[in-house]
């Protein structure tokens, strides 16, 4: 009996921590389709619908090697803090931060 309850015990926590695991997975991912909508609204204007840029502003491919190979972190500080002429994005939710960059990766060659 009493092998049986911890067993059973052991089981409940196991299938808790997995739940868990689960749900804080789901919800750390990143809406590609969400970053795609949010780079229209706020990026595309100077990097071009496909992100490849605009010769005329001097804007970067996003697609390219040097973007591709920053980190998410680096991605995430420039969208928030801006570079050069590019503006911060403070209002931007750190969701929101995080969708970009998953779009952005999304762009890779």
């Amino acid at each position: 009996m009493e092998t049986t309850r911890k067993s059973l015990g052991t089981a409940t926590l196991v299938a808790a921590l997995l739940a868990g695991a689960c749900l804080v997975s789901t919800a750390a991912r990143a809406d590609v389709k969400a970053g795609e909508a949010t780079f229209k609204a706020k990026c595309a204007m100077c990097h071009g619908a496909d992100g490849k840029g605009k010769e005329a502003m001097k804007t970067g491919d996003l697609a390219s090697a040097d973007v591709q190979k920053m980190s998410d972190a680096d991605l995430s500080g420039m969208i928030t803090n801006g570079k050069g002429k590019m503006p911060a994005y403070k209002t931007l939710t750190p969701e929101q931060v995080k969708d970009l960059v998953a779009f952005i990766r999304s762009l890779k060659k």
